[in-house]
């Protein structure tokens, strides 16, 4: 990787690596499974890049942040024709995945359990059909708010991988994060806002599955909101 990439690749991530204590089981499946799935970007990506999938894949995805990997589950199952790359650098989300993987394996998903920068500076330019970024730590102390993964600068990242028509999804609960992507997006003049009607964002994407952390809002009574950008 070039020197100056280099240098920007860690910019994003201030979160936790670790948890609770793995559980044995999950600590065998990382073990055994990780290194299957995880994605090597010390080698050039592949061209093209849907090469880099074992299944015969047409688009390929990337969720930002899986967590325990409910909602890439779901879409890689129900999708087995789109290729699918998840980044989470909490180990014991990593964990769970791979537990998953290990009881009903997929070859059409992919993994890395770092910084989700360094694989969008790794991607081929417009090589990505849809971005997903779902319940991401909203940092909500204002002194912090410099450390939310929407910035001027990853979205300059997105709009390098997202071919043209590609989507940018995000989904929140809290108010100053949504409000922060949409100005972020609307100042960035390689995204429009896809919204057809005054309430359709706060409706959960078609054939959305839901998350744990979905749940957990609700449950506290917060409103999530469903944004979709394209790529101009």
């Amino acid at each position: 990787m070039p020197a100056e990439r280099r240098s920007r690749a860690t910019e994003a991530f201030f979160g936790r690596r670790h948890g609770k204590t793995i559980r044995p089981a999950q600590a065998r499946a990382l073990a055994e499974f990780q290194p299957k799935y995880q994605i090597d970007i010390a080698a050039s990506p592949p061209e093209p890049l849907n090469a880099l999938f074992r299944a015969p894949v047409g688009d390929v995805r990337l969720e930002i942040g899986f967590g325990g990997g409910e909602h890439l589950l779901y879409r890689a199952r129900t999708e087995p024709s789109t290729g699918f790359i998840g980044v989470e650098p909490f180990v014991n989300g990593m964990a769970r995945l791979m537990q998953a993987l290990g009881d009903m394996p997929l070859d059409n998903l992919r993994v890395y359990g770092d910084d989700a920068t360094r694989v969008l500076d790794w991607l081929p330019p417009a090589s990505i059909s849809e971005i997903d970024l779902l319940y991401p730590d909203p940092w909500p102390k204002k002194r912090h708010w410099k450390r939310r993964f929407v910035s001027q600068v990853n979205l300059d990242r997105f709009a390098r991988v997202l071919r043209p028509g590609g989507l940018f999804r995000f989904a929140s609960d809290i108010d100053t994060y949504i409000d922060w992507t949409l100005l972020h997006c609307r100042k960035h003049n390689a995204f429009e806002w896809r919204a057809s009607s005054a309430d359709d964002w706060r409706k959960p994407y078609p054939g959305w599955p839901g998350t744990r952390y979905e749940a957990k809002a609700v449950r506290e009574g917060r409103q999530p909101a469903y944004l979709t950008f394209r790529r101009r």
